[in-house]
């Protein structure tokens, strides 16, 4: 199993509160990078993907040294475009023939939802949390009869379904549906300006193969996406307690 971190963004929504990669975002002494690693590591993954991109020096110069798992480094050059062309940049890890796990690199999260995700007899799904607040920014997932059927922060007013919940932007793939995902991002860049999220590509391979996905609740376990000045606040103050 491999994994890949997407870590390219800039995070200008943070920059009142931080300079530099949000994924380098310490709490109680501990990046959120450096969290990602130990928590994958101790769940048996043995190569980790990060993209990077804005201020890569600084995400180079705090990678710890070790020899427990191996790190891969690759470089997206227009990272100000959509995180879509990050994920076509790790194109080599999504093809290698693996299961895979996606993550967003801005989340402060319990442990647990690693070991879940990872542990999980579903090949392919989401992490989700049936517990959030609604509003534009959630990337939300609607199921009907434990089916995806929709995944996006807009829900067209005809979706029909009995079950709603917010993504927490972690995603298992097996070897197959990886290449399959691979494909898709490769066409839709070639096709498109690059400018859109990565959840788009990802909402449309749910609904493609909506028989081969599913879900895991972890509604109950603490976490949140780091987005705003007011998330950090949060972060440090009430999901910091409870993961440690």
């Amino acid at each position: 199993m491999k994994a890949i971190i997407l870590a390219a963004g800039r995070g200008q929504r943070l920059s009142q509160v931080h300079q530099g990669p949000k994924c380098l975002l310490h709490f109680n002494g501990r990046s959120l990078l450096e969290r990602h690693l130990k928590n994958l590591n101790e769940n048996g993954v043995g190569e980790i993907t990060i993209v990077v991109g804005y201020e890569r020096e600084k995400i180079i110069s705090a990678l710890p040294a070790t020899n427990d798992y191996t790190i891969r480094l690759v470089v997206n050059p227009r990272y100000e475009l959509g995180s879509i062309v990050s994920l076509e940049t790790a194109t080599e890890t999504l093809v290698s023939g693996e299961e895979i796990i996606l993550m967003d690199a801005d989340v402060l999260y319990d442990s647990r939802m690693i070991e879940i995700l990872i542990s999980s007899e579903k090949p392919n799904c989401a992490l989700l949390d049936r517990a959030f607040i609604d509003g534009e920014e959630p990337v939300k997932i609607c199921l009907d009869r434990d089916k995806i059927v929709h995944f996006g922060k807009t829900i067209p007013n005809d979706t029909k379904y009995d079950k709603i919940g917010e993504s927490v932007g972690f995603f298992k793939f097996s070897a197959s549906m990886a290449i399959r995902l691979a494909e898709n991002v490769k066409h839709h860049c070639s096709h498109h300006s690059g400018i859109e999220p990565h959840e788009k590509i990802l909402g449309e391979l749910f609904l493609r193969h909506q028989e081969s996905f599913s879900v895991e609740d972890v509604t109950g376990l603490p976490w949140i996406e780091i987005d705003f000045p007011e998330d950090t606040i949060r972060a440090e103050k009430e999901i910091l307690p409870q993961i440690e």
